[in-house]
């Protein structure tokens, strides 16, 4: 596999228009499967991981940050078993972007900046980050200012890495609507920084088509997850993640709204572990999404 840039969204429509990147080149188009390397099992080593997720039928593979040091190596395993590693899954909780110490604020700044070196090493076109937390500490006022300045921050070396900050809905008490989440994910004014859409994380309080609508274009990866249960009385989260098609999420209209929105892209898989043949299960699922049942 070839080493490409990431397609930046950028001031230039009419390349957009074209279907022609920042460097010229066409973007990849059509759903393309993947999983978290967590669901890979962890006996085996990372290339005979890579080589299991191919076998059952899964295009990418979205990976923890590592250091750099280590990149190399396991991006050629990737090539080598026919697999992109498409994305860094890192998160940002320790410490979040919104701790109230200023010192552990910049600390997650510069535990993001090491994210974004770490995903270019992989051939990762972005990674995935918690813009912030509200809790008894932390004031949502606060957790707002402080979430903008430290992705400020972060969008210098994503842009001259050419790779995006992808930003997800969380149980984070944060950008509790997909309206709220849109203008803070415009706010930035940045190709650099999108949003990162969990179909099964909103389920205890919302319905994911709606978000889907809302968020749009902003929405550049998916994360399939399901939730058995639905939005409790008064905000009470009530249920448990299961497995695709095992939950209530309304499959048929997520798929439909996905269509709506013309979101083409990765699908990545969040959900427990197993082996091959759970794996080949798990990846039967995605496709019966994907055909809209």
């Amino acid at each position: 596999m070839k080493r490409r840039d990431f397609l930046a969204h950028s001031a230039t429509g009419a390349a957009l228009a074209a279907g022609l990147g920042a460097a010229g080149a066409a973007p990849e188009r059509g759903i393309k499967k993947a999983v978290v390397y967590s669901m890979l099992p962890a006996a085996l080593p990372p290339a005979d991981r890579f080589k299991l997720a191919r076998d059952c039928g899964f295009d990418g593979i979205e990976m923890p940050a590592v250091p750099v040091a280590e990149c190399d190596a396991l991006r050629t395993a990737a090539e080598a078993a026919g697999i992109r590693l498409h994305s860094v899954i890192y998160g940002g909780w320790n410490p979040p972007l919104t701790y109230p110490d200023p010192a552990q604020r910049e600390q997650s700044v510069k535990n993001a900046d090491a994210a974004l070196h770490s995903a270019k090493a992989l051939g990762a076109d972005c990674i995935l980050l918690v813009p912030g937390v509200v809790n008894a500490d932390t004031p949502y006022r606060s957790a707002h200012r402080w979430a903008q300045e430290g992705v400020r921050k972060l969008i210098p070396t994503a842009e001259r890495l050419k790779v995006s900050i992808h930003l997800e809905e969380v149980w984070n008490n944060f950008l509790l609507s997909p309206l709220e989440f849109s203008e803070f994910v415009d706010g930035f004014k940045s190709p650099w920084v999108q949003a990162y859409f969990d179909v099964g994380n909103v389920v205890p309080f919302a319905w994911p088509e709606d978000w889907i609508r809302t968020l749009g274009k902003r929405i550049k990866k998916v994360h399939l997850k399901d939730f058995k249960g639905g939005p409790g009385l008064f905000g009470a989260i009530k249920g448990s993640f299961v497995n695709l098609r095992d939950g209530s999420v309304n499959w048929p209209e997520v798929r439909k709204a996905f269509t709506e929105i013309g979101y083409e892209g990765w699908m990545t898989c969040e959900l427990s572990g197993g082996d091959a043949e759970y794996l080949k299960d798990v990846n039967r699922r995605v496709d019966l999404i994907l055909a809209g049942k």
